[in-house]
């Protein structure tokens, strides 16, 4: 991929600025984003394939630190994804979501997912549940937010777990097989199409 450079900016975006940024920015856990609306500077030959792996320049980034450090300053605005600092923003690409969920268990009236970045999350209103269904296949893909507007696709034990979980219940004016967490329903199929 092509660097975009910005006028203010005196050298092409890469990685190892941005790690060092990152762990100057956000000591543990994910940094401010949010509060960061720096330039645009151009993509970075980094991707997120579907199993939740890093690469960059199509080599696999071995060292879980240094993913967990870029995936501090990830950021998502509408369909693209950016790895964000204090002064500086470049694209990235996600092949579906940044991180994957790996494991879910039952926490009081909550479920608890964990993602392969050890980040947690407790499905509710904060950090909803969605099924995106294949057009063609009809199979499910299970997403939950982890943080604002990054999402963790479901790993395939872990939905099963949620099925093992799961309830019909009323949704919309219909019958919806779901899980219940935080008080909320999150549908996953129409009751109808259960087999």
């Amino acid at each position: 991929m092509a660097n975009t450079k910005n006028s203010e900016t005196t050298e092409a975006p890469s990685a190892e600025n941005l790690a060092s940024a990152a762990s100057r920015a956000g000591a543990r856990g994910p940094a401010p984003v949010h509060l960061w609306d720096p330039p645009y500077c151009g993509d970075l030959d980094m991707r997120i394939a579907r199993d939740g792996t890093w690469f960059h320049e199509g080599t696999p980034i071995g060292r879980e630190r240094m993913v967990k450090l870029f995936a501090s300053i990830l950021k998502r605005e509408g369909d693209r994804h950016y790895l964000v600092t204090p002064v500086e923003k470049v694209g990235i690409t996600v092949d579906d979501a940044p991180f994957v969920a790996v494991d879910v268990a039952r926490e009081g009236e909550g479920l608890r997912f964990t993602t392969n970045l050890d980040e947690t999350a407790v499905a509710g209103p904060e950090h909803p549940i969605r099924v995106a269904r294949d057009p063609e296949t009809g199979e499910p893909a299970p997403y939950i937010e982890i943080r604002s507007g990054l999402e963790a696709l479901i790993d395939r034990k872990s939905f099963y777990r949620l099925v093992e979980l799961g309830e019909t219940a009323p949704h919309e004016g219909e019958d919806w097989f779901g899980v219940r967490s935080n008080g909320m329903f999150f549908p996953i199929i129409p009751a109808a199409e259960l087999p």
